[in-house]
């Protein structure tokens, strides 16, 4: 799951539009009902990478069947050698569907099935059961992102019941291996051996994005754009080793440690995207404070780079402006009586978009300043493009967002996590993180212990994808 909320938790004192966020819309009685059972059904099966997606995909594969979607328009499909890794492809037909040249690419939304391990020694609530308490739903997968899941079938059924017709087909898929990747991810193999299913005009996945309260009062309204790439190195170096009791100046930990010593004060070239520009120029109108003069400095198109230098004091300001790489595990030596003969550490670096492998690793390299000192690439980066925030794109947004909470600022922003998105952008098909939920800027439970998402907030992010699937396919209801 991106950590696009960043923006905002780095905002203290954060001055809201308003006062506390008002009751929005809410689906009728019986779609409501039909979306927290649908939750509850998905929270309760365990969909770690050790247990897989599958089951989850099933249950919701029998759901639409039921509705009355048509067997050949609701594909369970899995990698081969990896049963318990499956993806269900649902397709609401347009009207337009399947007439050659004259269709419409349909919009693709995406929704992970799979969540993070979870121990319940850790947890007060069993993790996988959910749990209803002081207004809130507890239990592993609430909010990421079991929540859009069933936001996502709940509505599919709602329009199907309702017999909407989109004028182009709209095309859901529900996801394996999101947060463990690797060969058995769903969008990098849908894309890879099932283009066919899910080629779309456009992405819009709800693993981001939503709306970000502090206490209790909105904030703004984010539009996930882009995201950050990961990329590993390990550094290595040895010496020849020897007794303990004979120290010589030729040590591979004190070389090593030397060595993260100079890249700990390695700051990255200022970096601006066109999200970037945006989100400073945004906040800074939003939130009129110290940092607004910065804020809008930076978002020149010539930046200040003094005051990009103020900016990034902040962690978070810092990881929106500049790639960045920091030592995440070190291991050196071999036995507490003896020299050591090898050090090790790994450098975890995230490249802002636009930035390539070999730019970095050729900063570490000149920062290290020792040969001896291998630089070792773990694996290729998946870099993944912006997807710009055209003036077409946020107004279209905006105006659903202010059918349900009028008002609200909107705002495109940069993960500086990563996500599916990174496939489906690497696939050239563009990609926005959009979510009906809000929460607390100052919450961030996802992966961790008790993990929740607000009662009403999840209602209220049901009647949000309702009409947002609506207002993307178009349409009438017949």
């Amino acid at each position: 799951m991106p950590y696009i909320r960043l923006l905002a938790a780095s905002l203290l004192g954060f001055v809201p539009v308003a006062g506390a966020l008002a009751a929005a819309p809410v689906p009728p009685s019986e779609d409501q009902q039909l979306a927290r059972d649908m939750l509850r059904t998905l929270v309760e099966i365990n969909t770690t990478h050790a247990n897989g997606s599958t089951e989850a995909a099933k249950a919701i594969q029998a759901w639409l069947l039921t509705a009355g979607f048509a067997s050949s328009d609701v594909v369970l499909i899995a990698p081969e050698g990896h049963p318990t890794k499956a993806n269900v492809v649902v397709r609401y037909r347009g009207k337009r569907s399947g007439h050659g040249k004259h269709d419409e690419k349909p919009v693709l939304f995406l929704g992970h099935l799979d969540v993070v391990e979870a121990k319940p020694e850790d947890w007060s609530v069993a993790p996988f059961t959910l749990t209803e308490k002081d207004g809130w739903f507890y239990g592993r997968g609430t909010i990421d992102m079991k929540d859009g899941d069933a936001a996502l079938a709940e509505s599919l059924i709602r329009l199907k019941r309702e017999r909407f017709v989109p004028d182009r087909d709209i095309i859901v898929a529900f996801t394996a291996d999101e947060e463990a990747g690797g060969d058995s991810n769903g969008p990098a193999f849908l894309l890879k051996e099932h283009r066919e299913l899910v080629d779309a005009e456009m992405a819009i996945n709800l693993d981001g994005g939503g709306g970000n309260l502090k206490n209790g009062a909105p904030l703004y309204f984010e539009v996930g754009t882009s995201e950050k790439t990961y990329v590993t190195y390990t550094l290595e170096t040895t010496s020849p080793g020897g007794h303990g009791s004979l120290p010589g100046p030729d040590n591979a930990i004190y070389r090593l440690t030397d060595g993260l010593s100079r890249l700990e004060a390695l700051r990255f070239p200022v970096m601006l995207t066109m999200t970037t520009r945006a989100s400073f120029d945004e906040l800074a109108r939003v939130d009129p404070g110290p940092a607004s003069a910065d804020m809008q400095a930076v978002a020149r198109p010539q930046p200040d780079l003094m005051a990009a230098e103020r900016l990034s004091e902040n962690v978070r300001f810092n990881a929106l402006l500049h790639t960045t790489c920091v030592a995440t595990l070190i291991s050196g030596g071999h036995a507490e009586n003896a020299l050591p003969q090898r050090a090790r550490a790994t450098i975890q670096c995230r490249m802002m978009p636009g930035d390539t492998e070999a730019n970095v690793q050729s900063l570490l390299i000149g920062t290290l300043n020792d040969p001896a000192v291998r630089v070792t690439l773990d694996a290729a980066p998946i870099v993944s493009p912006e997807s710009p925030p055209t003036p077409q794109i946020m107004k279209k947004i905006a105006s659903l967002a202010h059918s349900m909470w009028p008002g609200v600022p909107v705002i495109p922003t940069m993960a500086t996590g990563f996500s599916d998105d990174r496939h489906t952008r690497n696939a050239g098909i563009p990609s926005y993180d959009v979510s009906g939920i809000w929460q607390d800027v100052d919450e961030n439970r996802a992966h961790g212990r008790d993990e929740r998402v607000g009662v009403a907030a999840f209602d209220e992010s049901v009647e949000f994808t309702y009409r947002l699937i609506k207002s993307t396919g178009g349409g009438r209801v017949r």
